[in-house]
């Protein structure tokens, strides 16, 4: 999952916040995709070397939306 280059050209302007964290990105991208079908746009943030380096979830990975989303998908990413 993710965003097509050119949305995330419009996300990366934005401020972003965090809406939930979870212990690994199959979670946040299971979140991701409720978010999606609500049509609000989200990121998936992870010091985990793209990928390649799972064991870096330490600090867990982070779903995040624009701040003037974030009450909504708040309240679907608890929902879920």
């Amino acid at each position: 999952m993710g965003l097509p280059e050119r949305d995330w050209a419009s996300m990366s302007n934005a401020e972003l916040v965090v809406v939930g964290t979870f212990l690994n990105r199959f979670e946040a991208e299971i979140a991701q995709g409720a978010l999606e079908a609500a049509e609000i746009e989200s990121v998936v943030s992870a010091d985990d070397a793209g990928g390649t380096e799972p064991s870096l979830w330490v600090g867990g990975v982070r779903l995040l939306v624009r701040a003037e989303d974030a009450e909504r998908a708040g309240r679907l990413v608890q929902s879920k």
